[in-house]
């Protein structure tokens, strides 16, 4: 509660007087009185709360993979172009959605959707734990991917419109804190369940191993999500924009009676405005298609399509370094366990522990070793330091301003991509891999700020959206091709991240400064 506090509540107290709220509003109110005379406090806190499980639904969606693969290679003949498609196939179900969601949304509210998509990722998690083969494990990821993008990028949303606008802005450092605290858990996870190496046949032809259990308790997040949005009222701003104003009401006065404790009847505003419909009726006769070129087309126009080039350039040459190589930092790690466990605990140079997962020609026994906790150790290093980065950096984008902040990380991220090449051993290693994951993290996160800053009010929520679709579309190419590089030798793979972040550093010195593109 106290981290709550810190992060949405830096000059109040939940607890606020009652003469405040109790404040009588003669005039019907829009939306952003009425969320303010709710108040701020324990609904607030409950449901920042519940949310945690929802915000790891897409960390483990996208992710658990990377620690499935060296427990399952031999039961599912995993090869490594295997690993870059099971990889690759959750952004490709995420960007295959992405549209679809947004009409969902925007037309049948967030509740009910968010039911049934935390339900329905939940029982395509639950269908993946039950994989006998690669194939039938790459469609469930598949359709994992389609559904979990539009839960996620909604919950946000929904978080948003439950807060005033002070605290509104501060909703997604929450969420992407609690992400960072999932990347966390997730090998914690893992370090429990995948060394147990069982084998349970359950019928001829299902047969579950540790690594069927851990996708299986993977799949809780996204099942609790849909359980608990059973008991969370639908979005006010959502009621009132489709003329409910009666339902929004009652959700505003549920809101203010748990976070004050007095009576729902003592909510001081009686009645809402009508929010002004904006050509709704005339958009709803108009095609899908043409509506929504209607809405993205002054983006592909001067003055803002060279900057839209930019950004998205950006943000698609960060994010295929960055989900590449974190997506396979597992299996790498795994690798370098590997040839200490066959070297009586030697470290060498990373190309030569990486040798261990070039494929050969020998008929030797496929091999797991389960004595593997550092790997799990490492994993938990990386994502600690990724976390923490997020409170440095916070206290200097101010000071540098993003521009020049995105400039400095893609360059220096560029350079750790170089380090962990030239590593003489692994903890060397590791120290140049946590500091390029942190860095193009960051690097990533920034760059919709800048985004945010570079284009009009009206046009940002696309802009936003099709940047983030480039930079899937990138983390699925980039870990297709990762394991061709791999087969190639030590310093493709490692050589390509260096010049794609330097390229991104490249494109982001052409950036404007914000507001040149609009008054």
């Amino acid at each position: 509660m106290n981290l709550l506090k810190k992060l949405l509540c830096a000059k109040c107290s939940a607890n606020f007087s009652t003469k405040e709220v109790r404040k009588e509003y003669d005039a019907p109110a829009d939306f952003e009185t009425a969320i303010t005379a709710s108040g701020f406090g324990k609904f607030n806190y409950i449901v920042l709360v519940l949310s945690i499980p929802m915000c790891w639904m897409t960390v483990f969606e996208t992710t658990t993979m990377s620690y499935v693969f060296p427990a399952a290679q031999c039961d599912l003949n995993l090869t490594l172009e295997d690993k870059g498609m099971l990889n690759a196939v959750t952004y490709g179900g995420s960007i295959a959605s992405a549209f679809v969601w947004g009409f969902i949304f925007d037309t049948m509210g967030r509740k009910q959707p968010l039911i049934v998509g935390f339900l329905l990722d939940g029982i395509f998690v639950l269908l993946s734990g039950l994989s006998q083969n690669a194939i039938f494990l790459m469609v469930m990821k598949f359709f994992g991917g389609f559904i979990m993008n539009g839960p996620y990028a909604a919950l946000t949303s929904y978080l948003s419109e439950l807060h005033e606008a002070k605290y509104r802005s501060k909703v997604p450092i929450y969420t992407g804190l609690c992400v960072s605290v999932g990347t966390i858990y997730l090998p914690l996870l893992a370090s429990f369940v995948l060394p147990m190496n069982f084998k349970a046949i359950l019928a001829d032809y299902l047969v579950l191993h540790s690594w069927s259990l851990f996708l299986l308790l993977n799949a809780l997040p996204a099942l609790m999500g849909g359980f608990i949005f059973f008991f969370l009222p639908e979005s006010p701003k959502f009621l009132m924009s489709m003329g409910k104003n009666e339902q929004a009401l009652k959700v505003f006065q549920i809101i203010y009676s748990i976070n004050t404790g007095n009576p729902k009847e003592t909510y001081p505003i009686k009645t809402l405005i009508d929010e002004p419909k904006t050509n709704d009726q005339h958009k709803m006769s108009e095609s899908p298609l043409l509506n929504g070129w209607r809405q993205i087309s002054p983006l592909f126009t001067q003055p803002l399509l060279r900057t839209f080039i930019l950004v998205c350039s950006v943000q698609l040459f960060m994010i295929m370094s960055l989900n590449t190589l974190r997506l396979w930092l597992p299996q790498l790690f795994q690798a370098i366990n590997d040839y200490k466990y066959f070297n009586n605990g030697t470290s060498s140079t990373l190309c030569n522990m990486l040798s261990v997962i070039q494929p050969t020609n020998d008929t030797e026994e496929c091999f797991v070793n389960f004595d593997n906790s550092e790997v799990y150790m490492n994993s938990i290093i990386v994502s600690s330091v990724s976390a923490c980065s997020y409170l440095i950096v916070s206290t200097v984008v101010n000071v540098l301003g993003q521009n020049k902040l995105l400039n400095l990380l893609s360059l220096v991220a560029s350079g750790c991509a170089m380090g962990i090449y030239f590593s003489p051993n692994s903890d060397i290693a590791l120290l140049f891999i946590a500091a390029f994951n942190s860095l193009a993290s960051v690097g990533s996160n920034v760059t919709l700020i800048v985004v945010v800053d570079l284009f009009p009010t009206t046009l940002r929520t696309m802009a936003v959206s099709l940047v983030m679709m480039c930079g899937r579309g990138a983390a699925m190419i980039g870990n297709i091709i990762f394991p061709l590089l791999l087969e190639m030798g030590c310093a493709p793979p490692f050589l390509c991240l260096a010049s794609l972040l330097f390229v991104c550093f490249c494109i982001s010195l052409m950036l404007p400064k914000p507001n040149e593109n609009f008054i």
